[in-house]
């Protein structure tokens, strides 16, 4: 409806899996089916459950009614409780025993685990499609030389493989905390209004066994090995904090890539993908504006901020529970990881199709690298019979005076042309350019991607090869 506002990260750019991972229906069906295990584990330990009402909540398991669960939560003001009613409407003999011995967190907090799990499955395979397409981005262009900097200034030279390699790092290290974070998500399981399992101790005549039992089994079904320890009403918020700040990371990396290829593509070097009718200012017809990559530099901001919600959720519960966590928990989390999958499939979208421009590249270098040089021309000129330090004198002189002619007269470096006219040097035209190949000048960087590539990168990618054939979402905007 036009009428009524959207998130724009719901209409413009998170994925249809993302969005249906957090959608209501998969939320109350989820509901639906923790109210199936919950009824079919008591009845397995010996409550009067019939397998006629355990078939009956199957049948209707995937048909919600929603406008009765709307109507009865107007009236009540608690959907967990709309929910079982509308549910026990479709079901007339396992009416009574749904949600039977249960608090809402039992659907409410074990819904939210099975969510998060479900949803950083899918980030990881989001973020191992990014990576696999930097390390071919890498290794393709692992002994192109180009400008390095530090503090945005000229420093050596390094390769644009090399440089790539430090974008791949963080996402590798972003990998790591994503699964660590996966292997500490456990479900609250069945622990009651306060955490102490009362209901069900009541439920079944005190055997604490059978409790435990309950607990377990619930747990299982769900698809993890135990549930936590000790709760009070829910889970500890600490674990959704964990989890925003595992998106937080990821939304670092994706910023820090996106901020230099903005600047790689204001130096004209390299270039995110401008597709044919794209516009890039409604103004001025001629730009090409980074606008994917500042999109992620957008979204991530966001992401980064709204980190600081489960952290300030977690530190706000009192005792063994209070609700203000309720409201922040359906925004925070959900729309951190539309806004992730948003950056990573724009991530994806850029680092596939980025374009390099070799020439401006070289130009830029050959720009700096008459400076860059001068150690190893003084040591070439020390080899034909020069003084060390007259010619050390006699260069600092001439890169000054170089460098006053390219920032006050916008003119070439000249600096080479100087020293090939310096007698002292004993090095004319053709012997000065020998000593400006820029490949003299990159160090270990294509020995360094290569390494990397293997020993970091390429195991990770055989681990997860089942979870590469994913396909590259397909930008909205």
């Amino acid at each position: 409806m036009k009428d009524i506002y959207e998130s724009p990260l719901n209409s413009r750019y998170s994925s249809k899996e993302m969005k249906a991972i957090f959608s209501p229906d998969h939320k109350f069906k989820t509901w639906r089916q923790l109210w199936i295990y919950l009824a079919s584990c008591e009845k397995e330990l010996g409550l009067n459950i019939t397998d006629e009402q355990i078939a009956e909540l199957e049948a209707s398991k995937d048909d919600i009614n929603y406008d009765v669960a709307a109507r009865e939560e107007k009236l009540v003001r608690h959907d967990v409780m709309a929910h079982v009613h509308a549910y026990g409407e479709q079901c007339p003999k396992a009416k009574g025993i749904i949600h039977l011995g249960a608090t809402s967190c039992y659907v409410g907090d074990n819904t939210d685990i099975l969510l998060m799990r479900e949803a950083l499955i899918l980030t990881r395979k989001r973020l191992l499609a990014v990576i696999e397409k930097l390390a071919k981005f890498a290794d393709e262009y692992k002994a192109m030389p180009t400008l390095g900097f530090t503090h945005f200034q000229p420093a050596q030279l390094v390769t644009v493989g090399k440089r790539a390699t430090l974008w791949l790092q963080d996402l590798l290290i972003d990998l790591d905390e994503l699964d660590y974070t996966l292997s500490c998500l456990k479900p609250l399981g069945c622990k009651g209004t306060t955490g102490t399992q009362a209901s069900f101790l009541d439920l079944f005549q005190g055997d604490h066994e059978k409790v435990e039992k309950l607990d377990q089994m619930i747990a299982e079904k769900m698809g993890f090995e135990c549930s936590i320890s000790v709760s009070g009403q829910t889970y500890t918020r600490k674990l959704d904090a964990k989890v925003l700040n595992t998106l937080s990371g990821i939304a670092t990396s994706a910023h820090k890539f996106s901020n230099d290829i903005r600047l790689l593509q204001h130096l004209k070097e390299i270039e995110e993908p401008f597709e044919k009718t794209q516009i890039g200012s409604s103004a001025m017809a001629y730009k090409r504006n980074p606008m994917r990559s500042e999109r992620i530099c957008s979204l991530s901001r966001y992401v980064i901020a709204n980190a600081l919600n489960p952290a300030m959720t977690a530190s706000e519960q009192w005792f063994e529970r209070t609700l203000d966590d309720s409201a922040n928990k359906r925004i925070s989390v959900p729309e951190a990881f539309l806004a992730v999958d948003a950056i990573l499939s724009i991530y994806l979208n850029v680092a596939s199709g980025l374009v390099v421009y070799p020439k401006m590249i070289h130009n830029h270098i050959m720009n700096e690298l008459p400076f860059m040089a001068t150690e190893n021309i003084m040591m070439e000129a020390v080899k034909r019979g020069g003084d060390r330090q007259e010619l050390h004198e006699k260069i600092r002189v001439h890169s000054m005076a170089a460098g006053k002619v390219v920032k006050e007269e916008g003119l070439p470096n000249d600096l080479l042309t100087r020293i090939a006219e310096d007698p002292a040097f004993g090095l004319d035209k053709d012997s000065l350019d020998t000593l400006l190949d820029p490949k003299l000048y990159i160090g270990r960087c294509p020995e360094q991607v290569t390494s990397f590539l293997k020993n970091d990168v390429e195991p990770v990618l055989k681990m997860y090869a089942s979870e590469l054939d994913i396909e590259e979402p397909e930008l909205n905007v």
